[in-house]
């Protein structure tokens, strides 16, 4: 398997990383109102305040992205983690969590927090396999697909 690396989002990755969420949103859901609101405004919606988007790339082809979303306290939210259809099942969805988690480690943040669904079994085994667990969710989360809020305890 060849080595996936990983860079900062630079603004020229705009269309990329809003057509790589919306691809799966599509497949999986609907696009609701904030994904349209985060995907196609990255810089001033995340970047701006204070949050990371990461590009995953093989060979300098991008076939991932995720992004952390900052939040209360210094938590972030760890956010819009698509891999290309192409790369899916390929372990690199292990490669992405092991560097995201170094990530915040090296941040010192003292926790990461998660909104999936649970018809995503094979994201919601990612999360588990590395420490995420289940924690109640607020009644006004911004996604209506969202029925599980995950942590992951840093420090």
């Amino acid at each position: 398997m060849t080595k996936l690396s990983f860079r900062k989002y630079i603004p020229a990755d705009t269309m990329l990383f809003k057509s790589l969420n919306i691809e799966w949103l599509d497949k999986f859901f609907v696009i609701e109102p904030f994904d349209e609101l985060v995907l196609s405004n990255p810089q001033s919606e995340i970047l701006e305040k204070g949050g990371y988007i990461l590009m995953a790339e093989l060979e300098k082809e991008v076939v991932g992205t995720f992004a952390f979303l900052k939040k209360e306290n210094n938590s972030y939210e760890f956010s819009k983690m698509v891999i290309a259809p192409a790369h899916r099942g390929k372990g690199y969805g292990n490669t992405m969590m092991q560097f995201a988690i170094r990530f915040a480690e090296k941040r010192h943040w003292p926790k990461l927090i998660l909104y999936s669904s649970r018809r995503l079994e094979n994201s919601i085994h990612i999360y588990r396999k590395y420490g995420f667990l289940e924690v109640e969710i607020e009644k006004d989360v911004h996604y209506t697909r969202c029925d599980i809020k995950m942590e992951l305890l840093l420090s």
